[in-house]
């Protein structure tokens, strides 16, 4: 046997390696992570519980080496989504690549307020503005039966991810997914639900994110101007206006946003505006209803 290659000592140089990276309170799990997607390739049952209980099994040198290439790449700062190819959102599964945000559990409040929202209608056309992914829109199909979704993006890249999500979670006949700016795709059309998790960080922030997110998610996604207001300034007016009376709208909005989205919404036309906050109390989901 060499030792080199059994999982503990595999494991360790992973954690080792990890443990001078950005995050080194998740070198350990990281490590874990990344040597048992190397393994499942070639064997699905492969799981933590067996990884912990055979510390001295020998894993083949080419499977050692993809594992050591993926540690240098999580080393670098690389989203550990975006090394794996998916991640879970609102207990669903999802592919995830560097065309589209990696969809957070905050965004779940957003997912949740809609589903309240989308209670008061009994077969709700919903837009879900700026879909990346498709976490939104999908999760929303599982979850509303009886919803009919138009999910748009201003990427193509991102929209084939989002169309692969939605058959993988079997929502494809569902939901149309169509190219274009907010919702320039769907003028002239109306809905119950206007839905959206648009970029909202200030140009001027950028140097204040994760390393994670600053050089890797892509920045379409993630900035809005200087003060990260660019997009609301033009989305809440229109979605306005392509909402039936009765309708509502959903944002997800960043930290210290709160007042200006509001103001933006009552300036629109926009009543009952309301605010949900995720649960570290910081208001994350700004609400209201078309009269």
């Amino acid at each position: 046997m060499r030792p080199e290659l059994a999982l503990r000592a595999l494991l360790a140089d992973g954690e080792g390696v990890l443990a001078s990276g950005p995050h080194p309170e998740r070198a350990r799990i990281d490590a874990e992570t990344l040597l048992l997607h190397v393994l499942a390739k070639s064997d699905p049952a492969r799981n933590r519980a067996w990884l912990l209980t055979n510390p001295e099994w020998e894993v083949r040198p080419e499977t050692a080496a993809e594992y050591r290439r993926l540690v240098g790449r999580r080393l670098a700062g690389e989203p550990i989504q975006y090394i794996l190819g998916e991640c879970e959102f609102y207990g669903l599964p999802f592919d995830v690549t560097c065309d589209v945000l990696i969809p957070r559990p905050e965004t779940e409040h957003l997912v949740e307020k809609a589903i309240q929202l989308a209670a008061h209608f009994a077969a709700p056309r919903i837009a879900d503005i700026g879909t990346g992914s498709g976490a939104i829109a999908v999760a929303l199909a599982v979850q509303l039966p009886g919803a009919s979704i138009s999910a748009t993006d201003i990427s193509c890249a991102a929209l084939n991810v989002a169309r692969r999500n939605a058959q993988r979670n079997r929502v494809a006949e569902r939901i149309r997914f169509l190219s274009g700016d907010l919702l320039a795709p769907v003028a002239g059309e109306h809905f119950e639900i206007v839905i959206s998790n648009p970029p909202y960080v200030a140009a001027a922030d950028r140097e204040s994110l994760a390393v994670e997110v600053r050089n890797y998610e892509p920045p379409q996604a993630l900035f809005a101007g200087p003060g990260g207001f660019e997009v609301y300034r033009r989305l809440i007016p229109a979605a306005f206006a392509a909402l039936v009376p009765g309708g509502a709208i959903a944002l997800e909005i960043g930290y210290a946003q709160q007042a200006v989205v509001g103001e933006l919404m009552i300036a629109a036309g926009f009543r009952e505006v309301e605010f949900t906050a995720d649960l570290q109390g910081i208001p994350r989901i700004a609400s209201a209803r078309r009269s």
